[in-house]
């Protein structure tokens, strides 16, 4: 079984007031982007993790069977907190689980889809461009408990640093597995 964790709890600090995940682009707020190229690939299960402003989020994702919404009240306490609780959310039938970041939309069902064909290839599967690790990062379910160990607000970038030999590196020709929307700027090209 395949798995997507979903981090969509933090605060958009660096957007001037604004939620990042309730923007819109071409008239859909970019979680419902996120979450639409998710459910297109061949997932199981989409766990969202939610904190800043979740009555406003969850009012916004659709019902979808495969979908569960967790909420992290710990959200502020950085983005370890949430990848925590969706680990400790996964199906007991996962083999391999995504961390996905809510704000990258841009990433489409294809991307998932190649990274899932790949699985079997080493334990920790990480899409680059132009040689660049980006998101998200497909991981077995053997290194839930390595995962586990992570604090504060650097993700699982400690995890890939200390298993560099189990890392099946993926050469994407997109960039939208580099490109987040952490500011308004980043809004504009749109």
């Amino acid at each position: 079984m395949i798995s997507a964790i979903l981090l969509a709890a933090g605060q958009s600090k660096r957007m001037n007031g604004h939620n990042k995940l309730i923007k819109e682009i071409q008239g859909i707020p970019l979680i419902k982007h996120s979450i639409k190229n998710i459910l297109s690939s061949s997932i199981d299960e989409l766990i969202i993790v939610l904190g800043h402003q979740k009555e406003i989020i969850e009012k916004i994702i659709d019902k979808d069977k495969k979908i569960k919404v967790v909420f992290n009240k710990n959200f502020k306490d950085g983005m370890a907190s949430s990848i925590k609780l969706g680990l400790n959310s996964l199906s007991e039938k996962t083999d391999f689980f995504f961390v996905c970041l809510g704000d990258m939309p841009m990433i489409n069902s294809d991307i998932y889809n190649l990274m899932i064909e790949c699985k079997n290839r080493k334990e920790i599967i990480v899409p680059t461009y132009d040689g660049k690790q980006g998101n998200p990062v497909l991981f077995a379910k053997s290194l839930k408990d390595k995962i586990m160990t992570i604090e504060g607000d650097n993700g699982a970038k400690k995890i890939l640093e200390q298993n560099k030999n189990r890392i099946f590196n993926i050469e994407i020709k997109n960039q939208s597995i580099l490109k987040d929307f952490n500011t308004l700027e980043s809004f504009d090209f749109l």
